[in-house]
């Protein structure tokens, strides 16, 4: 196989005729009695409620595609002048939207962005964070932004364990709840390097709120699973339930309240959200459920421009965005990786994905990854994080002696936790690309809604501790241990690739598995999602294969020491990506409206891969 990158490469008895035509009559008239209705109670998956999921019940295998992997689940989208890959249709067609209308990628990423906030609030919503990665192509620079939220000035370790009488930061209702930065985020997007304004980038968003959406299979399955959580807050059941129970797969949902929400950002901007009503909602919320979060917190808090971290992966520079985010973990496993499986005697591709030994050290350097990332991380405005040292390579080779290629070890230190996600990549006709993720961090945050306006605040406040030893001890103002990253891939000074992957803290090791799919493998962009991935939970030791990987290679791993299990997809998050490739035979793109009106596309072509775990697509034009 050539090397790639990326992808880029018996009769029947006689019967007298009288007599058979008896038979024959008497046989159809029976044939249409048994196939005159369905045979299944669920025709056309319809739910029913003693099958609210009907396909899950079904025994049947996958069909095979025509060329390449015949495994993977659908083809690249390749478009030329823009393109949007996400978790909800909706969204990507309200990105795709905004492009065919000028604007550009910065645009389309909020406008995408909103819609999820709508139609994924299990996931996301503008009650949480943002964090994004944005490729400037005029300037030729990558810019990092965090928009992540801080503890109110009234949270301290005293207030919770002498006030509430906790002994850890909750993990559900309005004092898990820190401000929420995703609104200011977008609007530090659209500020500096927008086009457009809320007013076009939220008004999909705001229709489909009022007017309604369907219900899909991954988010139906995630709204049944948090409605008894969501029923006790009387907000949340009023906005996500019917009555106490889920709505129905497929049906239709609406929420007024947000839509109303979104009309007020859209006409007086963030100050809506941080000194507006939707602020006196929010504080409401808080305080009257015994919170101490105030119209100051709200009305001081700001997004900042960071710059991203990086480390080169054989020739490749893999980019993430600085504490307090863990994307560094990704860059240090990558690292020890590349550094310590050679000194191993070992390499990865030619170990390949279906060899134990193969995944053995991806999780084995994912443990040592994650043990300084759970030691050091912390908002860096309240401790020093040695990030410098953790992505150098002199100091990966010196854990490549706590790798035993025969037996698995017990991780350095525990933590971790999962979360709810959404992960978004657009790109334009002018060579500008967005990576940007945004979350409430649990299944529907902390399951608080603010009620007038239909959402729900995430719970990025259980990230904190309450150990003063920790670095990510609570104090006023300080920026929790974030879980979400964004990721960017540049090749010679030049853009590549925007991509991520949902899922808490299953991100940095989904991240790094990524890029050795691409770089070491030559997957390309869509294959590198329907392979098979691992997780592995750094409390309890456990291995998790998704089931496929398991059967392939669980045993062997077990006789090595590791404990392992089957799972399905939703342990692994969910990936999505757009690939840039250059056409040097092409003129620069024209950095004004000429490139509208003469609907001129960029000089290259854009491949986009998006998750099957998801109920999202990759969409061009």
């Amino acid at each position: 196989m050539p090397a790639t990158r990326f992808g880029l490469p018996v009769p029947a008895p006689w019967v007298p005729a009288t007599r058979k035509a008896l038979v024959v009559g008497v046989l159809a008239a029976f044939a249409w009695a048994a196939t005159g209705r369905a045979q299944s109670p669920n025709p056309f998956g319809q739910p029913s409620p003693d099958r609210p999921q009907p396909s899950a019940a079904i025994k049947a295998v996958p069909g095979s595609r025509a060329q390449g992997w015949l495994s993977q689940g659908r083809s690249e989208v390749v478009a030329r002048h823009g393109i949007v890959a996400t978790s909800d249709p909706l969204a990507a067609q309200a990105g795709l939207d905004i492009l065919r209308q000028g604007g550009n990628a910065i645009d389309a990423a909020v406008a995408t962005g909103a819609v999820l906030d709508v139609t994924s609030q299990n996931d996301t919503g503008i009650g949480g964070d943002l964090f994004a990665l944005v490729w400037v192509a005029r300037e030729k620079k990558l810019y990092g932004l965090s928009a992540a939220g801080w503890a109110p000035a009234g949270w301290t370790p005293e207030f919770f364990t002498a006030r509430l009488g906790v002994t850890r930061v909750p993990g559900t209702g309005v004092n898990a709840a820190t401000v929420p930065g995703a609104v200011a985020g977008y609007d530090a997007l659209l500020t500096r390097f927008g086009t457009m304004t809320f007013k076009e980038t939220f008004e999909r968003a705001a229709r489909i709120a009022d007017e309604g959406w369907g219900l899909a299979e991954r988010r139906d399955d995630d709204l049944r699973g948090a409605a008894k959580g969501l029923a006790a807050d009387a907000d949340s059941r009023a906005t996500f339930l019917d009555g106490d129970r889920a709505p129905d797969l497929y049906g239709i949902i609406r929420n007024p309240a947000l839509a109303k929400a979104l009309r007020l950002i859209q006409q007086q901007g963030k100050d809506a959200f941080y000194k507006g009503d939707i602020a006196a909602a929010i504080v409401a919320k808080v305080q009257g459920g015994g919170g101490v979060m105030t119209r100051d917190d709200l009305a001081a808090f700001e997004p900042e421009w960071v710059d991203p971290v990086t480390t080169n992966y054989h020739g490749y520079d893999v980019f993430q965005l600085p504490p307090p985010g863990q994307g560094f973990a990704a860059l240090e496993m990558l690292n020890i990786l590349e550094v310590c499986v050679p000194k191993l005697g070992f390499n990865l591709t030619a170990l390949g994905p279906s060899d134990p030994m193969y995944w053995h050290l991806m999780v084995e350097a994912k443990k040592l990854a994650y043990t300084d990332l759970l030691a050091r991380n912390g908002d860096p405005k309240f401790t020093t994080v040695p990030v410098a040292q953790l992505l150098s390579k002199d100091y990966a080779a010196t854990l490549c002696g706590k790798i035993d290629p025969s037996a698995a070890s017990k991780p350095g230190v525990a933590g971790g936790s999962d979360g709810g996600t959404i992960y978004l990549t657009t790109a334009d006709r002018w060579g500008n690309m967005v990576s940007l993720v945004h979350s409430v961090f649990g299944v529907y945050g902390s399951r608080a809604t603010v009620g007038p306006y239909g959402f729900v605040l995430h719970n990025r406040g259980t990230a904190f501790s309450l150990d003063p030893k920790s670095p990510n001890v609570v104090a006023p103002h300080k920026r929790p241990f974030h879980s979400i990253i964004a990721g960017f891939v540049m090749k010679d000074g030049r853009p590549l690739m925007a991509f991520g992957n949902m899922g808490g803290s299953v991100q940095p090791e989904t991240h790094a598995q990524h890029m050795v799919n691409l770089i070491d493998h030559g997957m390309n962009v869509q294959m590198t999602t329907d392979t098979a991935r691992f997780t592995h939970n750094q409390n309890s030791n456990m291995l998790s294969l998704e089931q496929n990987l398991f059967a392939l290679v669980g045993a062997a791993l077990g006789q090595k020491g590791h404990q392992v299990r089957a799972v399905d997809g939703g342990a692994v998050g969910g990936y999505q990506g757009v690939l840039f490739t250059r056409d040097p035979r092409l003129p620069e793109p024209v950095f004004d409206r000429r490139s509208v009106t003469d609907d001129l596309p960029v000089n290259g072509v854009y491949r986009a891969g998006s998750d099957h775990r998801k109920d999202g697509q990759a969409v061009g034009w």
